[in-house]
């Protein structure tokens, strides 16, 4: 099953709404079997990291340890030379395929559900 994107940019939401849609989608998603998922979360429109990057960040690393998904990883350490790059792809292979493996693209994280 091919890489779903779930883009938390469209429309300019706030962050709330951000992360009800987050929350919903990933649910979903995980109901219906899908592995690996890809979140546009953009860097923030100032250039210093957005709130929308930084609440989906969080609430990935709350759901980790609730053991809700198995592994995410940040944009910017996905691809071949970070640690987490690597491991994410032994966990999902076909990650090794996504266009922004290697780029460190502060805009996405990449996620693996149970």
């Amino acid at each position: 099953m091919a890489t779903v994107v779930i883009n938390l940019e469209k429309g300019m939401p706030k962050v709330e709404a951000a992360m009800t849609k987050l929350r919903l989608e990933l649910s979903t998603l995980r109901r219906i079997g899908v592995q690996t998922i890809k979140i546009i979360h953009g860097y923030g429109s100032s250039g210093s990291g957005g709130a929308i990057r930084h609440a989906s960040r969080q609430l990935l690393c709350d759901q980790l340890k609730n053991k809700t998904i198995k592994a995410f990883c940040p944009g910017e350490r996905f691809g071949p030379f970070e640690n987490e790059g690597r491991q994410i792809v032994e966990l999902a292979p076909a990650l090794h395929k996504d266009p922004d493996w290697g780029r460190q693209n502060d805009g996405i994280t990449v996620v693996v559900l149970r």
